[in-house]
């Protein structure tokens, strides 16, 4: 590409031929004020006028379709050889042109035009001199409501450029036109009193999209931005959030979106997912046909893949944004399906260190004992996982029955660990025999602990010793062991949790006729996942809320029934789980088996008494940062510290102990892999009618009937056309993060330096000195600014920055800045502290 010569404010600077003077000015880092131009947008120019636009259900009919939009005019600058001024945006520079940003007759048209824009929206408080450190509310002049600035006050694009360009003393006063407020549509707010007819959103939603969502008309020689259709849903929206990021005020913000937390706010997907898998990666490569690199994106996260796709509490999708404008994607089934259409193409980029001749010791191999397993049998440590069962998996094989995790599946993650050269002893049991000190003897460089909860908890209450009462994980491990026991025709669950649906829908598959759930818990209040509740109900299961067990009842052998009493309250005033019951209503169930769902607890009966310390919940206590017990070198995790979590929750546990241990070991606990490249997606979306009533492609089932008496998978997974379509739904939130930011005004503070200093007038004024975090220090009136400042050059070491501003009343103007500091902070910057009797 050609590039030529420019000259802005006299400083040469080469730019690409067919570049705007508003790019040579950036390029030569100029900054040119605009509120309608954008960097990731087309110049505003290219804007076209609709006939008709929504601003929610109010139509307005433009008279001018077609019509190209103006822009704000803010951007003018002079260039020499031109009578009139030219707007930097639309204007292309030419070989040798010299451009003038900031001469008297520059600053003085653009507070004309800013003037115009300001007579259209609230101003008030940009022009209050109690702006700084106002609360706002009450306000000290009492200001209208409507005339104030909205939320975005002190973080808002048209008041930095207000700031910049001067508001003029003859601006009129707004008037309030009580425009619609639309805050019924998902995601975002729409006020039309706020918005300045920039047409940023529109150019966001039409050109960098392609949705095509939004429009404009002329009307008077006004513009008025809208909606194609009287809801944004009708409009095709996509819900992509580029309009309310480009948007220079407050017309457009999030409903629940945080100042300080705006990524995780933004894509909840990912920063809700315990171990922080990039679901809007996968998601887009899923829509691509890419699965095995959809696959890959999982597995750099998620060392149990196969698993997590079928047995994940999916907090992703109690976050994803799109539950918002209807249902959530379904995200672990697009897991699913990306990780059984997996070829392995990531397998080349799998990374495995040279032996670090260090020795790692785990007991235990659920899901947390794996996953440390996995990353430092890949950082290079020779691992091996004493397990007390036949087999490796933990709660994984002995507690998730087959029908929601088969165990081919289950094999073909454990196979990807024990390929890495990770050493297995199985019917390897912790007792007097093998303590944590015969491991260290060993020549162990450090222990892990990962022994879950294998113990079921049983409510002692009258008859829990008959015959026919059984603990719910006991039965699930015999299951587990192929020991498929014959359960009785009736059979009582208690316990409101995901054990209890599991147990009951087990207890079917073993033969009972009718299962019962009875729980504590409101249906609402019910721990267990929502879908597990509903295919116990489908099955066949009787959920009994809101009673608790009084007694089992017998016939001095055998359970023949129990007896439950109403449950009034699960939890206290504090929110402590606290039980009370009505005593008064009763009611008698039979059954000849009684399941207790409800909970777990660990067993640590092979530790020596005081080696580790202990929780009075028993479970172990850790150090939170490094993870280790009382004992040095040796570490725990999983459910044994945490108490009972659900798998996703146990895989992040041991990604922290695997950090915690390598670093013990001398590594820099880096268990970070790319098992595909990053790539920066198209911003386009393109238009799609109906987008948003797309409702959530239902997961294919195996009907109800064939599931009683076999352990078949219930959930068969999406095919190809399924999950492109479900992973279409999403909607891209990720993307509104490469938007670019708006070039700002300059800040207003400078370098405390003597060629700062040497511009400053000599007259009477204010300057704030600000330390290096431009935390202002000290605020001081003077009859000599520059005279001052030169002085505080040198005795002041913490000032970093200054900024001044020249003030006749210099003592009256000190005084109102130090009180707003005050009023702001709760106290005076720290070298005024001292003075706070003089201020009143």
């Amino acid at each position: 590409m050609n590039t030529i010569s420019v000259f802005i404010n006299d400083v040469g600077v080469e730019v690409v031929e067919g570049s705007s003077i508003l790019e040579a000015a950036r390029k030569a880092d100029v900054y040119i004020p605009s509120l309608c131009y954008h960097p990731d947008l087309p110049p505003p120019p290219m804007a076209k006028a609709t006939h008709m636009v929504y601003r929610g259900s109010e139509q307005v009919v433009g008279d001018a379709p077609e019509k190209e939009f103006e822009g704000c005019g803010l951007c003018l600058v002079e260039v020499e050889g031109q009578q009139n001024l030219v707007l930097a945006c639309n204007t292309t520079v030419t070989d040798g042109m010299r451009v003038y940003t900031d001469t008297e007759r520059v600053r003085e048209t653009r507070r004309e035009k800013l003037m115009l824009i300001l007579a259209q929206h609230p101003h008030a408080c940009l022009i209050c001199a109690q702006k700084e450190g106002c609360t706002r509310e009450p306000c000290p002049t009492n200001v209208p409501v409507a005339e104030r600035c909205c939320p975005k006050l002190g973080n808002c694009e048209l008041e930095k450029v207000a700031e910049y360009i001067g508001i003029r003393e003859d601006t009129p006063r707004y008037m309030p036109a009580n425009l619609p407020v639309v805050r019924d549509d998902p995601l975002f707010m729409r006020d039309y009193n706020l918005c300045i007819g920039c047409t940023r959103c529109l150019r966001a939603c039409q050109d960098l999209r392609g949705v095509k969502a939004l429009g404009f008309v002329y009307c008077n020689g006004e513009v008025f931005v809208g909606t194609m259709a009287p809801t944004l849903k009708e409009s095709a929206c996509k819900f992509c959030g580029a309009c309310v990021e480009v948007c220079p005020t407050g017309a457009l913000t999030d409903k629940e979106v945080k100042a300080g937390e705006r990524e995780v706010s933004l894509i909840p997907c990912k920063y809700t997912c315990p171990i922080g898998i990039d679901v809007p990666r996968y998601t887009y490569l899923i829509v691509q046909g890419r699965y095995a690199e959809a696959s890959a994106a999982v597995r750099e996260r998620a060392p149990l893949p196969s698993v997590l796709s079928r047995a994940c509490a999916r907090p992703c999708e109690s976050g994803c944004r799109r539950g918002k404008v209807d249902e959530p994607v379904s995200i672990c089934a697009l897991k699913r399906f990306v990780v059984d259409h997996d070829n392995q193409v990531w397998e080349p980029r799998v990374k495995v260190a040279s032996p670090t001749g260090k020795r790692v010791a785990i007991i235990g191999s659920g899901p947390a004992g794996l996953t440390v397993a996995y990353y430092l049998a890949k950082l290079g440590h020779s691992v091996t996982i004493l397990e007390a069962m036949p087999e490796l998996g933990g709660t994984m094989r002995y507690g998730i029955q087959e029908f929601r995790l088969p165990k081919e599946v289950l094999r073909r993650d454990l196979g990807e660990i024990v390929r890495l050269g990770v050493e297995v002893k199985t019917n390897t049991l912790m007792q007097e025999s093998l303590t944590i000190k015969d491991l260290m003897s060993e020549g162990y460089d450090a222990i892990l602990i990962a022994t879950g909860l294998p113990i079921s908890r049983v409510l002692k209450v009258e008859g829990f010793n008959l015959e026919g009462v059984l603990g719910g994980l006991d039965l699930l491990r015999d299951v587990g062991l192929g020991n498929y026991i014959k359960v009785k025709e009736r059979v009582l669950v208690v316990g409101g949790g995901n054990v209890a649906m599991d147990v009951a829908l087990t207890a079917l598959r073993l033969g009972a006729k009718h299962v019962q759930v009875a729980c504590l818990e409101t249906r609402e209040e019910m721990p267990a996942f929502p879908w597990e509740i509903l295919q116990a109900l489908e099955e066949g299961v009787v959920i009994s809320n809101s009673w608790g067990i009084k007694k089992i009842l017998g016939d001095g052998e055998k359970v023949t029934g129990v007896e439950l009493i109403r449950c009034v309250s699960v939890f206290d005033q504090e929110g402590r789980f606290n039980p009370s019951y009505d005593e008064s209503v009763t009611r008698v169930v039979e059954a000849d088996m009684v399941i207790f769902a409800i909970g777990q607890a660990s067993d640590l009966s092979w530790l020596s008494t005081g080696s580790i310390q202990v929780s009075e919940l028993g479970t172990i206590k850790v150090d939170s940062s490094t993870i280790e017990t009382s004992i040095r070198g040796v570490f725990a995790c999983g459910d044994i510290v945490n108490g009972p979590t659900s798998i996703v929750e146990a895989v992040a546990s041991g990604r922290k102990a695997a950090i915690a241990i390598d670093r013990f070991l001398g590594g820099s606990g880096n268990i970070d892999e790319m098992l595909v490249a990053i790539e920066k997606p198209s911003p386009w979306l393109g238009r799609e009618e109906g987008f948003a009533y797309r409702r959530r492609v239902k997961m294919p089932s195996l009907p109800v009937e064939e599931r009683r008496g076999n352990f078949a998978e219930v959930e068969l997974g999406f095919d190809e056309r399924m999950a492109v379509e479900e992973a279409g739904r999403c909607l891209r939130c990720d993307l509104r993060l490469q938007i670019s930011q708006p070039p700002l005004p300059p800040e207003r503070w400078l370098k405390f330096e003597d060629a700062n200093i040497a511009v400053v007038p000599e007259t009477e004024g204010v300057y704030q000195l600000l330390n290096e975090n431009k935390m202002v220090i000290y605020i001081k009136g003077t009859i000599n600014l520059r005279r001052e400042l030169e002085e505080q050059l040198t005795a002041n070491r913490k000032a970093k920055y200054f900024m001044y501003e020249e003030a006749k009343m210099f003592t009256m103007r000190e005084s109102e800045l130090l009180q707003q500091f005050l009023k702001r902070y709760g106290k005076l910057p720290e070298q005024n502290i001292g003075i706070e009797e003089d201020l009143y």
